[in-house]
């Protein structure tokens, strides 16, 4: 593109971001610049404030751990933690170091609210690392980042997929200021994360994506419901789905999610 389509490129995903924030009466706007880099992020930024000021949470990717990786890389990454477990704690020190030197040219920016942490550690049935090997090669790496995250201003939300409860521990101990998805799929209950932890970390969904799109009305209404019951109590949550809303579903469903927290996402005065 010439510079001038590249500005109205901005533009329209600036405005876009607002017109949905506004439509569905979102706290936060998760930036994804296209192209995703640094310049274009700081861009976004800038035009996004000058319209809204200090309205909405701007955040962006922001993770640099050892996470899941895709299934033609597994076998090579289980080999190289088996056979050269310090070159792989070299490399994860360097990831930490390189994320958190582009953070500070954020901060020296200015705008930017935070980070969402996105890397995914667990399936369905469990942790990829067992949590002695999370507590070796991601957990550490996890904790350095955060405080390096929170020596500049910034807020953390660290995002997971999956049952994360025989490495939540670990999680709550890296000190993020908030935990996603407390995923349902995966038997993650709020309840007794809420229980544990609500105290030390704020609990951000739990809303069943799933259900969204396979269940029922009814079961939408009831996964809403079950998380706002469980996360509000004594405050420290936001409410939100246990994932994103990903193209192809429907967007009432959404609306009927939403509607569940218009009536019962009050706290009393």
């Amino acid at each position: 593109m010439e510079e001038k389509e590249r500005e109205l490129h901005r533009v329209d995903m600036a405005e876009m971001y607002i017109a949905t924030a506004e439509r569905f009466e979102h706290s936060a706007i998760f930036l994804h610049p296209n192209p995703d880099t640094e310049e274009e992020t700081l861009r976004l930024v800038d035009l996004i404030r000058e319209h809204t000021g200090n309205r909405y949470f701007l955040m962006r990717h922001g993770d640099a751990t050892l996470g899941i990786p895709s299934g033609e890389n597994m076998m090579a990454l289980a080999c190289h933690l088996a056979d050269e477990p310090d070159k792989v704690k070299a490399e994860a020190g360097a990831m930490v170091a390189a994320t958190l030197a582009q953070a500070e040219r954020y901060q020296k920016h200015g705008g930017l609210d935070g980070f969402a942490l996105c890397t995914d550690y667990c399936f369905n049935a469990g942790p990829f690392l067992s949590p002695s090997m999370f507590a070796e090669f991601t957990a550490p790496y996890l904790a350095g980042l955060i405080q390096g995250y929170r020596a500049m201003g910034f807020y953390t939300i660290k995002h997971t997929d999956g049952n994360i409860m025989p490495i939540l521990d670990q999680l709550v101990q890296a000190n993020p200021h908030a935990l996603h998805s407390l995923d349902p799929q995966a038997g993650v209950d709020i309840a007794e994360v809420k229980r544990l932890y609500g105290d030390k970390v704020c609990l951000i969904g739990n809303v069943n994506c799933g259900t969204l799109d396979a269940g029922t009305d009814e079961d939408v209404i009831e996964s809403a419901g079950y998380a706002l019951r469980h996360g509000m109590p004594g405050g420290g949550y936001i409410f939100s789905t246990s994932n994103c809303i990903y193209n192809g579903m429907r967007l009432e469903r959404y609306e009927l999610m939403l509607d569940v927290w218009r009536r019962e996402g009050k706290y009393q005065e």
